[in-house]
């Protein structure tokens, strides 16, 4: 039996492997973090190095120089939104314990999702406004029956330069070629472990064989990078970071380690969270010529080249390290709802007005008092896990 495979079956059975010791010095990273301190991998050792600074940057000016920029895309911070996350379907082929809970979920009526046409006009009104990158989330949007048309119908519009797909993979490796055509510039792909019987657990499915080929189709088609999305849980998938790594040695590949977060049924327990900067000090010490890329201000990932390899990691650090003050992210909820903040429960709904007949002034008006209400940052981890907010497959990945 795979060692990886051995501790897999460990954190089944039991989460008592975190010792008191160690949750000790993980709350102390965390409170550290928490208060707006760097918290780095030279840190851990008793040293510090500018090499990992991980300080949010300060927000740029971001805007398109070729067209206008329309005021409901602006925050009362000054934070500009030009960054759309579409969820297409609130349907998926896996069952993921961080993103369903066990006894499923109560799926919106199909009348009362948007359609094709409604979700271009809506998309439409916020690239005419300024939004430059959309990406299709769900759910698992692969499962859709008119994909290849909306991507054509998205990717026509004008002002709109990356068009993204985030997808857990199973039904891609035969619909990517058609999608690519159809103007799909940027894939990212989920996978949280290399070993099937793992994947078997925490998807609830069987997969893993067409998940990896999804990844070897996307590289083969030329995406570059094809991104790999990792949720990283203590116990079940930390030892296998390294081996994600090593993904990346050949292919242009970009590994994304992402902290644990909390969403409504999945169970979250800061006992499984594993820090941005435990990771790091993980990969810095297998890994030699590990080096920081400058990141833009938008940027919601800490990027990472290491010498000799052909791809890249990144970690995103939302829940020991928060993003917020370059934050320029919006997302449409698969049911019409607008959502400003990933972990905030406000919402309001763009499917109403819409089928009331009203006209872009009204829609405008109704989005940019949503921006306009976004808080400076969201809460701490702690916070996020007691506010009620809707399951992550309701919300869109």
């Amino acid at each position: 039996m795979r060692p990886s495979t051995f501790r897999f079956f460990q954190w089944h059975l039991s989460h008592k492997s975190f010792s008191s010791a160690s949750f000790s010095s993980r709350a102390s990273l965390l409170s550290a973090s928490s208060s707006g301190q760097n918290t780095t991998t030279s840190q851990l050792n008793g040293s510090s190095s500018k090499m990992y600074s991980t300080s949010c940057e300060t927000l740029s000016e971001d805007s398109p120089k070729d067209k206008p920029i329309s005021d409901m895309l602006i925050d009362s911070f000054g934070r500009l939104h030009t960054y759309l996350r579409i969820s297409l379907t609130e349907r998926c082929n896996l069952r993921c314990h961080y993103c369903m809970p066990a006894e499923g979920v109560e799926l919106t009526p199909s009348a009362q999702l948007l359609s094709q046409d409604e979700i271009v006009r809506l998309a439409s009104l916020f690239v005419s406004s300024g939004v430059n990158k959309i990406r299709l989330t769900g759910g698992e949007p692969t499962i859709r029956k008119d994909i290849e048309e909306l991507c054509l119908q998205l990717s026509s519009l004008k002002g709109l330069k990356t068009l993204a797909m985030t997808t857990n993979g199973i039904t891609l490796g035969k619909k990517l070629p058609k999608l690519k055509d159809s103007g799909l510039n940027l894939v990212n792909i989920s996978l949280d472990t290399l070993v099937p019987a793992k994947f078997e657990f925490m998807t609830r499915r069987k997969g893993h064989q067409r998940v990896m080929e999804s990844i070897d189709a996307a590289v083969e088609l030329g995406y570059n990078p094809v991104k790999v999305n990792c949720v990283v849980m203590r116990g079940f998938n930390d030892d296998e970071i390294c081996d994600f790594v090593e993904l990346t040695r050949e292919r242009p590949i970009n590994v994304r380690f992402i902290e644990f977060m909390p969403f409504d049924g999945n169970v979250w327990n800061v006992k499984k969270l594993v820090p941005y900067a435990e990771m790091l000090d993980k990969v810095g010490k297998q890994f030699t010529g590990l080096q920081r890329i400058q990141d833009h201000p938008t940027e919601t990932a800490k990027n990472f080249r290491i010498d000799g390899h052909q791809g890249s990691v990144s970690f995103i650090t939302s829940m020991t390290e928060h993003f917020c003050a370059g934050c320029n992210r919006l997302r449409l909820l698969a049911d019409g709802n607008f959502k400003v903040c990933l972990f905030g429960p406000s919402e309001v709904s763009l499917r109403d007005p819409l089928r009331l007949g009203e006209g872009d002034d009204k829609l405008r008006e109704i989005i940019g008092a949503a921006v306009k209400r976004k808080k400076a940052s969201h809460a701490g981890m702690f916070d996020i896990a007691k506010t009620p907010n809707r399951p992550m497959i309701h919300i869109g990945g």
